[in-house]
């Protein structure tokens, strides 16, 4: 009797653009910046983003903005977070800061834009501009998501 067996390789992956960020603003001030010049909407998120693992917890700042008649949802991730450490020994209060980097190949990004929903090169480009032309942004970019060790972080 001969057995068959299927195989069933079916991968659900996102598409989606992404867009890197350089600068040292806060998360509010880049979000009121980006709806200033872009004519977005980000929002805080109820809810941050959040990993833990053996070691640490790391809560990532997340803005969420959808727009309707394109039908992508955009969503502004901070790259770092950090958080103060205290080891209380005897006499000695020791402080150290721990950084945690949610796509830890990209450490200088600041920022992650990601624009969820098949989007084209032209649409992105036009972003892009529109972003580095805001005084406290250093630079943003087009990240190629295919080539991240870490893109499983990115969907939510």
């Amino acid at each position: 009797m001969q057995i068959h067996a299927l195989d069933f390789d079916i991968s659900f992956e996102e598409t989606f653009s992404l867009i890197g960020i350089h600068t040292v603003i806060e998360d509010y001030k880049l979000a009121y910046l980006l709806n200033k010049n872009l004519q977005t909407h980000f929002s805080k998120t109820a809810e941050e983003l959040k990993f833990e693992n053996e070691k640490n917890e790391a809560c990532f700042s997340l803005y969420h903005y959808e727009e309707t008649n394109c039908e992508y949802d955009w969503y502004l991730i901070s790259n770092s977070v950090r958080t103060e450490n205290s080891n209380n020994t005897s006499e000695l209060l020791l402080s150290s800061e721990i950084t945690t980097y949610l796509i830890p190949e990209k450490k200088k990004v600041d920022y992650f834009i990601k624009i969820s929903g098949d989007t084209n090169y032209t649409h992105v480009a036009k972003v892009i501009e529109k972003i580095k032309k805001i005084d406290q942004v250093v630079t943003a970019y087009r990240i190629d998501k295919n080539s991240l060790k870490s893109k499983d972080f990115l969907t939510f």
